[in-house]
């Protein structure tokens, strides 16, 4: 009886994770327009948030986070080429790989949109108790661990 208790119990969760993320990720799609990037999507806003936290990146490690084709993750990151945003520079000691940095326009977009985003995030969760807001903390930095890259 135990075991079909926890199998329910995880199934529980699993639903409720598969149900509320895609409208956490549409409130962040929704604000990211709101605040200057009407023509940024979500993928190209993590492709930008990926190569902010690892300058130098690969196209292949860019493509492997956010979960796109080479093909398609080339393409993406084509435009934010277009527009300024990322420069592609040739790799020192590997001529045929090449690393993505963001340009100065590049950081100052995504830390633009990143900061209204935190703040609407923050404005919606104000409504939750001090001690609401630790669970849903420690039970998103148990979700990163669970899926945290590499795993």
């Amino acid at each position: 009886m135990q075991a079909s208790t926890i199998r329910s119990s995880v199934g529980e969760c699993a639903h409720e994770v598969l149900e509320v993320v895609p409208m956490v990720f549409r409130a962040i799609r929704t604000e990211l327009r709101k605040h200057g990037a009407r023509e940024m999507s979500v993928p190209q806003f993590r492709t930008l948030a990926f190569v902010y936290r690892r300058d130098g990146a690969s196209l292949s490690e860019v493509a492997d986070h956010i979960g796109l084709t080479l093909p398609t993750m080339s393409m993406l990151v084509d435009g934010l080429v277009d527009r300024g945003l990322i420069n592609r520079r040739e790799d020192r000691e590997d001529r045929r790989r090449m690393t993505l940095a963001l340009t100065e326009p590049g950081r100052a977009r995504f830390e633009s949109a990143r900061a209204a985003t935190m703040a609407n995030l923050e404005q919606r969760l104000r409504q939750f108790s001090s001690s609401e807001r630790a669970t849903i903390t420690a039970s998103m930095r148990m979700l990163r661990e669970a899926f945290a890259e590499g795993q």
